[in-house]
């Protein structure tokens, strides 16, 4: 009973893509100052229009939960990007043909790649201040994106890159 147990929370931990994410920010921020916020109006963030709504509905979430309020006039703005590409194919099968004798050889190899490549999905998030006309703070999120998952399955992705991201927002400690 226990061995199926450890056998599903593998599969479990297996079938979670892993969320990477790498931070900047400016070291000078007084991040005390930055209570309220918004998105740019013209912001294009290269997802679609539902997952937009996804993702802009969960970092709301996220934010109020940090103490950070959506107002018409904010301490900062933030821009969301979005690039979606297909990672290189890395897993093959080799097959080849040799022959020799008589101290002639020859052979022909061929990588036959095995299932199909990963689409991975980019997401930049920028906190700039307008009043300083500065970015202030940045995260990129990685992480590996089905474009034919149900939109339970997209909310859900969405919804951890954001806790992923803003865990290290605000920062604890402005220096390195």
């Amino acid at each position: 009973m226990k061995s199926l147990l450890y056998i599903t929370l593998i599969l479990f931990t297996v079938s979670c893509a892993p969320i990477r994410v790498n931070y900047d920010f400016d070291k000078t921020t007084n991040f005390n100052n930055y209570k309220t916020y918004n998105y740019y109006s013209n912001m294009k963030t290269g997802l679609s229009e539902l997952d937009t709504k996804r993702f802009l509905g969960a970092l709301d979430k996220k934010m109020k939960v940090k103490g950070f309020t959506l107002s018409d006039t904010p301490d900062f703005f933030i821009d969301i990007k979005n690039v979606e590409y297909q990672e290189t194919q890395r897993e093959t099968v080799g097959i080849g043909l040799g022959g020799g004798g008589r101290n002639i050889g020859g052979g022909i190899s061929i990588g036959l790649p095995i299932g199909q490549a990963n689409i991975n999905r980019q997401i930049t998030i920028d906190f700039v201040d307008e009043n300083k006309k500065q970015l202030f703070w940045q995260a990129v999120s990685e992480s590996s994106f089905n474009p034919k998952s149900a939109p339970e399955k997209r909310e859900e992705r969405l919804k951890a890159i954001v806790d992923k991201v803003l865990i290290e927002y605000p920062p604890v400690n402005n220096s390195y």
